[in-house]
């Protein structure tokens, strides 16, 4: 695999070309399309959430990913153990573990690791020693983050959605405190020896100032990119994020 070490990475979340698919049944759009296309257009690598309910990914979907992907796989999952199998049957180069709920249509908050600190240091530890990169969902809260480190997650993904959603209603000062948060979080993150990425909800408008903080390595962008596809294409949707990203960082 290509080394990005140094590089801002992209991940492409493709689950809600599933979506799509699954709305009216049969194969059609193909998430596994949409992620060789990804890659075509410079995604660094592909996330995934197969959730209970296979609401958008579906099982098969992973199979084909894993034999076709040339790029890493990030498997978003919740913490079960019907997912840790599936997990241990592929060996993703990367497993993040989110929060799960039936009714939510979006993953709505990062996970509670401080008061689940022995079940999820148990519930990581095949994972990692299976070669998964484990990475863990959460906001930007240092008691989280650092309930993160003590159970030996590698990476962590900070939720991105609430400053999203305060700069999408113009709550610019709820916006700058979320994005001021989320700098120092990045920075004390990195200082504990965690990879730092960061995902949800971002956009074209949002993207650039989580881009710029030197602590995160890796974003994960999806559902706008699916969308933003609709009008411009898929290639030509992803190279503009590309084209932001890496001018931010710049």
């Amino acid at each position: 695999m290509t080394d990005y070490a140094g590089r801002l990475r992209l991940g492409v979340n493709i689950d809600h070309v599933a979506t799509l698919r699954n709305a009216r049944g049969g194969n059609l759009p193909d998430p596994v399309r949409a992620a060789q296309l990804a890659e075509a257009a410079g995604a660094d690598g592909i996330t995934a959430h197969l959730r209970e309910d296979r609401r958008h990914i579906i099982d098969s979907d992973i199979d084909r990913l894993m034999e076709t992907l040339r790029v890493p796989l990030n498997f978003e999952m919740a913490a079960t153990e019907e997912m840790q199998k599936i997990a241990l049957r592929h060996k993703p180069h990367a497993v993040c573990i989110v929060p799960e709920k039936r009714e939510e249509r979006t993953t709505e908050g990062g996970l509670e690791v401080a008061r689940e600190e022995n079940k999820l240091a148990g519930y990581i530890a095949p994972l990692r020693e299976a070669g998964c990169r484990v990475s863990i969902f959460i906001g930007a809260d240092e008691r989280q983050i650092a309930a993160a480190h003590r159970i030996g997650a590698q990476v962590i993904e900070l939720h991105t959605g609430a400053y999203c959603d305060a700069h999408a209603e113009g709550d610019f000062e709820t916006r700058d405190r979320e994005l001021e948060m989320m700098r120092e979080m990045s920075a004390y993150a990195h200082s504990l020896g965690l990879e730092v990425h960061a995902g949800h909800g971002l956009n074209y408008d949002t993207v650039a100032p989580v881009a710029a903080f030197p602590e995160v390595v890796e974003l994960n962008i999806g559902h706008f990119l699916i969308g933003e596809s609709v009008f411009r294409g898929l290639e030509p949707a992803i190279a503009e994020m590309r084209r932001l990203m890496d001018a931010a960082r710049a």
